[in-house]
């Protein structure tokens, strides 16, 4: 009875625990990390550099647990990106930034605020959606939705409900276009009524506030005094005054045209085509991403209820769509790995309640995981419980109970009699004590054999400690379950005659296998000599196999990044993102694309206006013409569809893959190729080098040098000779250019709890005119008026793109994919040809990141580590056996049992990778169990009989059945996932 309570109350805490377990596609690998995004207005990339971004990188050295920094200078734009090292608490983290930040506010250029990003990770953007109107329906008072309604609708009505919903951190906004109201100066009129942009501006703020004027008392009520001055329309704008002639008011209407405008916007959206409004969520750092994004869905249902008649919100991406795809991924590994096990014990084990009691280990040691995950905060995603083996779960039980049937038909046998529970339990517990040492030293063998993955430390550390804290958690239970609960079932359920028969399986292989022994013992020198020949070739041929991180996990859908020339603007970018998404839709595979163009509000993924990522959404494949059709021919068809689309450049990978490429090293590519120096110019020139070498590899994909060619900027030079003499300074030129080219807000238009900027600007065409622009007027302190031709020259440069630095040197960045090729090889030669063919000038190196560094961080860690993990399984072996001989007799089973492995990888052609490693692992503590139940059983026939090749010969013969059983259901329990 105990033991059913006991077994009760385990399926109730694992009940209650998977209801509470957090579910994700994979572990969140992102490094501790914060982003600090300065919007500079008017900055181009080597002011932005010098005046913002040196400033803040320097202020942050020295910071405590600091790893490294990172940051980008793009046109009006600075992005910092501050590492920590692993295990720092980010809110920690931010508030140190937050504290230098403030130290370094005045050395800043003025109106310059830097602000920390959202507290998110790579994993952070889970949802997005789309805004979009019917065509020609119309607002109550006449015009269409266009793109600055949609987005007015975003930013005030479905924004702000969104932000409600728990485990929502921010909602990142792109495209549509920003509602302001504009005062457009007409420079012909100001000259005729003597008026000044900064007279405009001066007007404007002066005339636009409430105040509050206290409070009076009458007949007892108190009456509180307010003074009306909020400018509420257009109209009221119009009719503030700037100055008077006389008694003769100047209003802005006379110099001025009033209108709703839009604000200069550095990034766009679009969807199937169209240009769209495209809402972002992004989830609390250690959020659910499960339930984050089902109860963001089930927000926006609500939401789809208070929009206007002809306005709809489009899912475009919902991360539980991967969320689920991976779980069913898992759940059918797990159920068909289950029945494989059990199939197995059914078959081998010959006794029916016995095999049922064997697998009963697997959903109650499943359960107690489940708990165990939940107390460690380890979420269920494709490494945590795609990596379980039931096989290996159930190893120690099948010896068990293996064991105790033999026994009890022995007893049976001996008696002529079924035996009583009391009986029963004796006999089950001289069984279990009998096998207890080998089996618990086996399973803690295989359990010791995974502490060298939790050394991993980063990014790689971050993938495998859930696989390897869920396997060990699932290994303990079983061991546990197995030494208790199982013991007291078979001896409470095998209450009738117990037959032991050998299944055919059994005695075909025992048919086999005593002859192939017996000829083994008889040339057992020349089966060592191969056995030793076949270790060695197999360790040769790991030395000739590529090698890789992990293999991609496949996640659907499919992220092309489209280039176009440094300098197109953001309306051609997204005139250009229309024709690409044309034709992508004609791929018969494509179910719809949506595109991000440039940078969001919130630039935590910052690209410049040439720049799109575009986010291609596959069908199912049951509606593919060909299903059967590969992700890399699909690529390929892909590629080849989009290169008939002109003025674009095209890099391909998927959604998720790209975000931690980016935020992990910077680079969202396989490989990043790092030069560091200080003049752009000759990093430049040698990644031009570098790009040509590159190219010439098998292998390479996509490989390009980052987007830092010289754009076009119109430059207004001062003549500070002809500005002297007429009483002005540069000052008094550039606010004038600010203002007028760039707008000044001068204050806010509120309607209701909406709000908007009221900015004085001028008019469309003097902004793109040259020569309207050398003939706007400039006030003289002295009165009068000259052109600005008379004290500056307007001409057209380049300047550099962008400016990346890393931990404060100037880089550039050769990106490259590689595909058809394993990345350590393909690194390996890209090493010795840039060595060999690429000379860099003094005070300049090279650095490589991307997903190899965490290859090459996990492989020289476990280059140190396993060896010392295999010295404490020998010295446990030594303890278990008690002989340093028989300790090595086990161990050899190791090297032996990996050759399978080594060659199973050649024949599919698969490159080495931290994944298999951890196979091999898993091998290794299968082996040596094996071998300690295989040898502890000779011994004890040794010592009892004292006559040694009968001993080996009748104790291989006995526990055939157990080391086939264990090996066979660890291996095949591991088949569901190799082919799923």
């Amino acid at each position: 009875m105990l033991v059913v309570a006991l077994m009760l109350g385990l399926i109730a805490l694992g009940v209650w625990s998977y209801q509470k377990l957090p579910i994700d596609a994979v572990p969140d690998i992102t490094n501790v990390q914060v982003q600090i995004n300065t919007k500079a207005p008017g900055y181009s990339p080597l002011e932005t550099e010098q005046r913002i971004t040196y400033p803040i990188e320097t202020a942050l050295y020295g910071l405590p647990q600091l790893a490294y920094t990172r940051s980008l200078s793009r046109y009006g734009l600075s992005q910092v990106t501050v590492v920590f090292e692993e295990g720092t608490d980010i809110y920690f983290a931010r508030n140190l930034i937050d504290e230098r930040l403030g130290n370094i506010q005045s050395q800043l250029p003025k109106g310059i605020d830097p602000m920390m990003g959202p507290i998110a990770t790579g994993l952070g953007e889970i949802y997005m959606y789309t805004i979009e109107a019917t065509e020609n329906h119309e607002f109550s008072d006449g015009p269409k939705y266009d793109a600055m309604a949609l987005r007015e609708i975003q930013d005030w009505i479905i924004k702000p409900q969104l932000a409600q919903v728990p485990g929502v951190v921010e909602i990142n906004t792109l495209g549509g276009e920003e509602k302001q109201y504009h005062v457009l100066p007409n420079p012909v009129l100001m000259l005729e009524h003597e008026v000044t942009l900064a007279d405009i501006a001066g007007a404007l703020r002066r005339n636009n506030d409430n105040q509050g004027a206290g409070f009076l008392e009458r007949n007892g009520q108190q009456l509180l005094v307010r003074s009306e001055g909020q400018l509420k329309t257009v109209e009221d704008i119009s009719l503030v005054v700037v100055k008077t002639h006389g008694t003769a008011p100047v209003h802005i209407k006379d110099v001025a045209e009033v209108a709703i405008g839009r604000a200069l916007r550095s990034g766009a959206a679009s969807s199937n085509g169209q240009e769209t409004v495209l809402g972002t969520a992004m989830m609390l750092m250690g959020g659910n991403s499960q339930q984050v994004a089902k109860a963001f869905a089930a927000k926006l249902e609500e939401i789809k209820l208070t929009l206007p008649a002809g306005v709809t919100i489009n899912t475009v991406y919902d991360r539980t769509i991967l969320v689920n795809k991976t779980i069913k991924t898992v759940q059918t590994n797990l159920i068909e790995g289950a029945l494989l096990v059990i199939a197995v014990l059914f078959m081998l084990l010959g006794n029916f309640r016995a095999a049922l009691l064997t697998a009963a280990v697997i959903p109650l040691s499943m359960l107690a995981t489940f708990y165990g995950m939940v107390q460690t905060g380890v979420s269920a995603n494709l490494m945590s419980l795609g990596a379980l083996d039931f096989g290996l779960i159930v190893d120690g039980a099948v010896i068990i109970v293996e064991n105790c049937i033999r026994r009890l038909s022995m007893a049976q046998n001996k008696l002529q009699n079924i035996l009583p529970l009391a009986q029963r339990l004796k006999v089950v517990y001289q069984a279990t004590a009998e096998v207890i040492q080998p089996a618990l030293f086996g399973v803690a063998i295989i359990t010791v054999v995974y502490i060298p993955i939790f050394t991993l430390t980063g990014v790689e550390g971050k993938m495998f400690h859930p696989m390897a804290a869920t396997v060990v958690m699932a290994l303990v239970a079983a061991m546990i379950l197995s030494l208790t609960v199982v013991p007291a079932l078979v001896a409470l359920m095998l209450s009738k005659r117990i037959s032991e028969k050998e299944s055919f399986i059994i005695k075909g292989g025992k048919s086999l296998y005593e002859p192939a022994l017996k000829l083994a013992l008889k040339f057992k020198y020349t089966v060592l000599v191969f056995a030793t020949v076949l270790v060695i070739y197999s360790a040769w041929l790991v030395t000739a196999m590529g090698s890789e991180f992990v293999p991609q996990l496949d996640e659907g859908d499919i992220t092309m990044h489209a280039m176009r020339i440094p300098g197109t603007s953001l309306t051609q970018s997204t005139q250009m993102q229309k024709l690409l998404e044309e034709a992508l839709l004609n791929a018969p595979q494509v179910a719809k694309v949506f595109s991000k163009i440039g940078t969001a509000d919130i630039a935590n993924d910052p690209m410049p206006p040439n720049v799109t990522d575009t986010f291609v959404l596959l069908k199912d494949r049951d509606q593919w013409p060909d299903p059967s059709l590969s992700k890399a021919e699909l690529v390929h068809q892909i590629e080849t569809l989009v290169s008939k689309v002109p003025g674009n450049n095209y890099e391909f990978t998927q959604p998720i893959q790209m975000r931690f490429n980016e935020l992990i090293s910077g680079v969202r590519s396989d490989l990043g190729i790092k030069i560091f120096g200080d003049d752009m110019t000759v990093l430049k020139s040698v990644a031009s080098e570098v790009l040509k070498e590159i190219n010439r590899l098998p292998g390479a994909a996509d490989a390009r040098i980052e987007q830092v060619d010289d754009i076009p900027v119109i430059s207004i030079e001062p003549n500070r000779t002809m500005l002297a003499r007429y009483g002005l300074n540069t000052e008094d030129l550039q606010t004038l250019l600010s203002t007028g080219i760039g707008g000044e807000p001068v204050g806010v238009i509120y309607q209701g709890d909406r709000r908007f900027t009221l900015a004085v600007r001028l008019p469309e065409n003097i902004r793109n005119d040259r020569r309207q622009l050398q003939s706007l007027p400039i006030a003289l302190p002295q009165g009068g008026y000259i052109p600005l031709s008379e004290v500056a020259t307007i001409e057209q440069r380049v300047t550099a793109a962008q400016i990346s630095r890393e931990n404060g040197k100037r880089r550039v960045v050769i990106t490259a994919n590689v595909r058809n090729r394993d990345l350590g090889s393909f690194v390996a030669d890209a090493k010795t040809t840039l060595a060999a063919n690429v000379k860099l000038p003094s005070g300049y190196w090279f650095d490589y990141g991307g997903t190899f560094e965490q290859l090459e961080s996990a492989s020289q860690r476990l280059t140190v580590v396993v060896p010392i993990t295999l010295l404490v399984i020998f010295g446990i072996l030594i303890l278990a056996v008690g002989s340093v001989k028989e300790a090595f007799i086990i161990f050899s089973g190791v090297p032996l049992a990996l050759t399978g492995g080594v060659f199973a990888l050649w024949l599919r052609d698969m490159p080495l990778s931290i994944s298999a490693g951890v196979g091999f692992i898993a091998l290794s503590g299968v082996a040596v169990l094996n071998g300690l139940v295989l040898v502890a059983f000779i011994r004890k026939r040794w010592t009892e009989s004292k006559q040694l090749m009968p001993s080996i010969i009748t104790g291989a013969l006995t526990r055939f059945r157990p080391v086939l059983m264990t090996a066979l259901v660890a291996s095949l329990g591991f088949i569901p996932m190799a082919l799923n």
